[in-house]
């Protein structure tokens, strides 16, 4: 298949942080403009608790159903935005294999989408791909500042 015929699609790390908003905003906007559209992947981190197998699964159980309502709010903020349906992918494990996994699964994926936070520490993720995914992630990468606003966005997309 050639590159001229793959659908782009915009890959977004769906979390709870501020700056999340901003980077849905111009991913589901910009994705709309070129007829793309928007993952959202939702990462949650291996349990820790290792004592008993049965309440560890219960943990992971609470967590993946927290992020499914997450992920179905932030669904229909895209919905509304951009009048797609955005595809919803949780999956568990550390976050930069779990990144790096679905990438290379994915073909269609043209973009990845981060934020961040602009007022010191940018983030796990943007250090996660400075130090680590730099090397293996052959794709450009937009980091949209959590302070940008929507004005700003708009502009831009």
């Amino acid at each position: 298949m050639a590159l001229t015929d793959r659908k782009w699609k915009f890959l977004v790390i769906a979390d709870d942080t501020p700056e999340f908003k901003k980077v849905l905003r111009l991913a589901a906007l910009r994705a709309s403009k070129v007829g793309g559209s928007v993952v959202m992947l939702h990462i949650i981190p291996p349990a820790d608790f290792q004592h008993w197998v049965s309440v560890r699964e219960l943990m992971e159980e609470e967590a993946r159903q927290e992020a499914e309502g997450m992920m179905n709010g932030f669904a229909r903020d895209v919905e509304v935005l951009s009048g797609m349906t955005p595809e919803l992918v949780i999956r568990s494990g550390d976050p930069k294999d779990v990144i790096v996994d679905y990438i290379r699964e994915d073909m269609d994926v043209h973009l990845l989408v981060l934020g961040a936070d602009v007022g010191g520490d940018p983030g796990p993720l943007i250090r996660i791909f400075r130090e680590e995914l730099l090397d293996v992630c052959h794709m450009p990468v937009l980091v949209v500042p959590g302070n940008m606003t929507d004005e700003e966005i708009d502009k831009f997309v």
